[in-house]
């Protein structure tokens, strides 16, 4: 039996909106409501407005809290202060990626972690699991939340005028409750786009009334409302994983290039420590493949799974591909021998449907912004 995909609070919205939708995750998402290039280019230069209540959210509460969670995920999150978040990964016992998240400490005995929509009821299952012999609870909220980001450099101000929560004083991956226009919500500085930008975790009954005001103060700045597929693009300039591509149970955040997040000088045991130490060495002596950045010499894009190609052999495997609005050419990112992973390495191509297209080695990210 085909099950319906699920409906955000917001699908009313986007509908009137001419979004074209798509199924994501199970759940019908927004994937575009113009061009994609357009909304791409607004969050680049001005802002744009996106629905993600497709994430899923799982708090912690309990006097052992941050201690399960440091079991549980690769992180030293008892660490983190409040009011602070932490980009981190849970990992099975070999050491591959279940996923990646963003834990958020809301207060001395309670963390949020926020999962992707497609591993939600996994990283919930497995955090049940591994919490089991903590003093702690752990909930399910995902049904408790709508999720609005608004990304881009004229994020500051649009939100500003419809909020008097400091936001100056809101680092980068921190959070503090706060109304805006009206509405309760946990206003975190994150976000998906290599752009300064929000996140706002609010009530789904208050979703539609906060999409419209913000949509009402961003308007003399160009905001523009904004689907996945350029969610997509931007988070691949900016040289961010995407789970189910540059991520996976098959990989170990040091294959990804991302092993700064395993802390092994916390406290106690994880799960994964011993197979991640061994993954640690691995990379330090004889990584067998890095991710790196491609950029297209010609107009040819590659997609995830091409084969990366030198010398006649395949020396490697596309995870993400797109034609770069910032950049104006295609771009990758992908898995490849060590061998040819420096930037600048010669005679790199992408085999494109049996033709191989010449690609520049670049590292990551693609585009950063100015601070």
């Amino acid at each position: 039996m085909t099950v319906a995909p699920r409906r955000t609070a917001l699908d009313a919205t986007h509908r009137a909106l001419g979004a074209t939708m798509t199924d994501f995750a199970g759940w019908d998402m927004p994937l575009r409501y113009g061009s994609e290039r357009d909304e791409h280019l607004a969050v680049r230069t001005r802002a744009g407005l996106f629905d993600l209540s497709h994430m899923g959210e799982i708090t912690l509460t309990g006097p052992q809290a941050g201690a399960a969670l440091d079991f549980a995920l690769v992180g030293n999150l008892s660490a983190l202060a409040v009011g602070r978040a932490r980009y981190t990964m849970i990992c099975n016992a070999e050491g591959g990626i279940l996923d990646d998240l963003i834990v958020y400490r809301l207060g001395e005995q309670e963390f949020m972690v926020v999962a992707n929509a497609s591993n939600a009821q996994t990283v919930l299952d497995a955090l049940t699991e591994r919490a089991a012999g903590f003093d702690t609870e752990v909930r399910d909220d995902r049904d408790d939340y709508a999720l609005i980001a608004v990304q881009g450099p004229a994020s500051p101000g649009i939100l500003k005028s419809v909020t008097d929560a400091d936001l100056d004083g809101l680092k980068y991956y921190a959070g503090l409750p706060g109304t805006v226009a009206g509405v309760p919500a946990l206003i975190a500085r994150t976000g998906y786009t290599g752009e300064d930008g929000f996140e706002l975790f609010v009530a789904p009954a208050d979703a539609e009334k906060l999409w419209q005001a913000l949509t009402e103060a961003g308007a003399a700045a160009g905001l523009v409302p904004c689907g996945l597929s350029c969610r997509d693009t931007l988070r691949l300039e900016a040289g961010m994983p995407l789970y189910g591509h540059e991520l996976t149970t098959a990989t170990t955040p040091f294959d990804a290039g991302l092993g700064r997040v395993v802390k092994f000088d916390k406290q106690g045991d994880f799960v994964g420590r011993e197979a991640l130490q061994a993954a640690a060495a691995r990379a330090e002596t004889a990584p067998p493949r890095k991710l790196v950045g491609l950029v297209a010499a010609g107009r040819r894009v590659p997609r995830a799974g091409y084969q990366v190609v030198a010398g006649g052999e395949v020396v490697g495997e596309v995870t993400s591909g797109a034609p770069s609005p910032t950049l104006g050419k295609p771009i990758a990112i992908a898995y490849v021998d060590a061998a040819h992973a420096t930037p600048g390495t010669e005679g790199v191509a992408v085999d494109i449907r049996g033709s191989h297209e010449a690609y520049e080695v670049v590292a990551l990210p693609f585009y950063k912004r100015e601070r």
